[in-house]
C-alpha cells in the first residue's frame, strides 16, 4: 500500500504524464476518430463542439479558441467545413487541411439559406463539405492527418506508421461494402432530409434529392408539402433522416409510402459505437430497407 507522500507523488506523476501528451484538435468527429485511431493513448484528442450542436456551423467561444490554439496540431476538414476557422487566429504552422490535396474531387453546391437552432442562419453554398462520406476521400484525409501527426509529433512517428494501415483498411472495407450492397439502389431516387450526402451519392452511384429539414425536429405542413412534391417529381420511396425524427414524423412518412432510414453523417460523435461500426450498420440498413 502506498504511503500518503508516495501516493501524492504518483498522482502528480500521472497528471504530468497526461499533460505531456500532445494534443490534436479537430473540427468534426470523423477527424477525431482518425486521430484517436492513429495516436491511441499517446495523444489527447480535442473535439470541443458541444453535444447537439452542428460542427459545420458551430461558433466557438473565446475559451474554446484558446484551447484549440494551444493544440500541437489542428486538423481541419477543408471544403468549407467549419467556416469559423477562416476567421479565427490559428497558428498556421500547426494547421493541417486534410482535404487540401483532394480539391479536384470537391462538389460545387447551390446557395440555400436556412437556420439550425442555436447555430443561427447559414447558407449551403460553394462547396459540399461532408467529404468523408466518400470513404476513398476519407482515406485521403486519414493519410494527410497521419503525415501531419508524424511531422508535428516525431516521437509518435513509428506508432502512427503502425496504426495507419488498420485505419485505412477499415475505410476501404466501408467503401467496398457501400459499392457492393447499395448497387440495388442505383437508378432510383432517394430523398434525404438535409443536403449532406453529395459525396456519398456520387461515390456509390446514388441519386439523392435533398430537403431542408431540421435534424430531429417535426416538419411543419409546408415541409410535408415539399416532400410530397419531391415524391411526385422523383418517384422516390426511401427517405433518409440525418437524425432520429419524432415517432409521429416516421409514421406520417410511412403513410405517404416512404421507407425511413436513419443515416447520420457522423459529423458529431455517436451515442454508442464509433465511426466504422455505426457506418457499417447504417449502410446495411439502407441496403436492406424493407
Amino acid at each position: 500500500m502506498l504511503k500518503p507522500l508516495a501516493f501524492a507523488l504518483a498522482l502528480l506523476a500521472g497528471a504530468a504524464s497526461a499533460q505531456d501528451r500532445p494534443v490534436v484538435a479537430t473540427v468534426n468527429y470523423p477527424l477525431a476518430w482518425m486521430a484517436e485511431r492513429l495516436g491511441g493513448d499517446a495523444v489527447e484528442v480535442l473535439f470541443p463542439v458541444p453535444e447537439g450542436r452542428d460542427p459545420s456551423f458551430w461558433r466557438p467561444g473565446l475559451s474554446d479558441i484558446a484551447a484549440i490554439q494551444q493544440a500541437d496540431l489542428i486538423a481541419l476538414n477543408g471544403a468549407g467545413f467549419a467556416a469559423w476557422t477562416t476567421r479565427a487566429s490559428l497558428p498556421r504552422s500547426r494547421l493541417v487541411d486534410t482535404s487540401a490535396k483532394l480539391s479536384d474531387a470537391f462538389i460545387a453546391t447551390q446557395s440555400v439559406t436556412h437556420s439550425h437552432g442555436e447555430d443561427g442562419a447559414h447558407s449551403h453554398t460553394g462547396t459540399a463539405s461532408y467529404t468523408w462520406l466518400d470513404f476513398e476521400l476519407a482515406a485521403g484525409q486519414a493519410r494527410a492527418l497521419a503525415a501531419a501527426m508524424q511531422r508535428r509529433m516525431p516521437d509518435l512517428s513509428d506508432q502512427v506508421a503502425e496504426t495507419l494501415p488498420a485505419l485505412l483498411a477499415d475505410l476501404d472495407a466501408l467503401d467496398t461494402q457501400a459499392r457492393e450492397t447499395l448497387a440495388t439502389l442505383q437508378g432510383t431516387t432517394i430523398i434525404a432530409t438535409h443536403p449532406r450526402y453529395q459525396y456519398f451519392a456520387r461515390a456509390y452511384g446514388l441519386d439523392i434529392a435533398a430537403l431542408e429539414w431540421e435534424a430531429g425536429a417535426m416538419p411543419d405542413e409546408a415541409q410535408w408539402q415539399d416532400l410530397k412534391d419531391m415524391m411526385a417529381d422523383t418517384g422516390a420511396s426511401v427517405l433518409i433522416w440525418e437524425a432520429e425524427p419524432p415517432r409521429e414524423a416516421r409514421d406520417r412518412a410511412a403513410e405517404l409510402g416512404l421507407v425511413s432510414v436513419i443515416f447520420a453523417p457522423l459529423a458529431t460523435r455517436p451515442a454508442s459505437g464509433d465511426f466504422a461500426s455505426v457506418m457499417r450498420a447504417q449502410i446495411e440498413a439502407l441496403a436492406t430497407r424493407p
